[in-house]
């Protein structure tokens, strides 16, 4: 349970755009509810604010996930990543992992040197530093997935083709790779909305296996909304839909229910 919800935040960040025009900016917002068939497991929220770094104005992203109910009874969740990173280029500053997940905590700060190619990692649980090499287009869990909205080859892409991205996660450099799957309508509370299909990859290695079970559905519109994600367990499935949003930089294109 505690790697599906870590992916279900992780993972509603995941939209997709070309770089003109840009699928997002200041004071956007999104709420998800996560929940396993008629249970409701808990909510996650992303916010896309404004911060300085560096004597510059950046993007300050803040993802939170928690559990609610008798889901919180059996398994807390209270999780929060935050990430600075480049308004033009989207290379992070620094990134904020503060979890809580059934008992499993970390606290951590990283802080990228961009010049020299290296992350210094706080640990503020266990009170210990550490720098890391990191490659040149390295980005972390959040930055990740705006830097994907803007990708130039997403609308390109074919059913079957991927695109690779290297994010630092628990210490380690991962090839994270988006697998495109294909289009479809989606029925929402919002209305019907044109989808762009998603299978998040990751190498195999301590924490993700090979090919995990997700299936992410983005709006096919400027915005790159996503609206769902789908995680299939052994028994039935776990959902995130998305439950509300604000701040939109453009038009939500949906077929409102009559």
């Amino acid at each position: 349970m505690k790697k599906y919800l870590f992916l279900l935040l992780l993972f509603i960040t995941v939209s997709f755009n070309t770089q003109k025009p840009e699928a997002y900016d200041t004071g956007e917002w999104f709420k998800f509810r996560i929940h396993y068939g008629f249970i409701n497991a808990g909510y996650a929220t992303l916010e896309l604010k404004e911060a300085v770094r560096d004597n510059k104005k950046v993007y300050h992203a803040i993802g939170k996930g928690y559990t609610v109910g008798m889901s919180r009874f059996f398994f807390k969740v209270d999780d929060n990543y935050e990430s600075y990173f480049d308004k033009a280029t989207n290379k992070p500053y620094q990134f904020v992992r503060k979890i809580d997940e059934g008992g499993y905590t970390k606290n951590q700060e990283g802080f990228f040197n961009q010049s020299t190619n290296k992350i210094l990692v706080k640990n503020y649980k266990n009170n210990t530093e550490k720098t890391f090499p990191v490659t040149e287009n390295v980005q972390d869990i959040v930055s990740t997935f705006y830097f994907l909205r803007n990708h130039p080859n997403i609308d390109k892409l074919k059913p079957g083709e991927s695109i690779v991205v290297d994010m630092f996660f628990d210490d380690e450099i991962y090839k994270f790779k988006l697998k495109f799957l294909g289009r479809e309508e989606l029925k929402t509370k919002f209305g019907t909305a044109q989808t762009m299909i998603f299978r998040p990859l990751v190498q195999s290695g301590r924490v993700f296996k090979e090919e995990e079970s997700l299936t992410v559905w983005i709006s096919d519109d400027e915005n790159k909304i996503p609206l769902r994600i789908k995680a299939s367990l052994a028994v039935g499935s776990l959902k995130a839909d998305l439950e509300g949003f604000k701040g939109l930089k453009n038009p939500f294109m949906v077929k409102l229910k009559k």
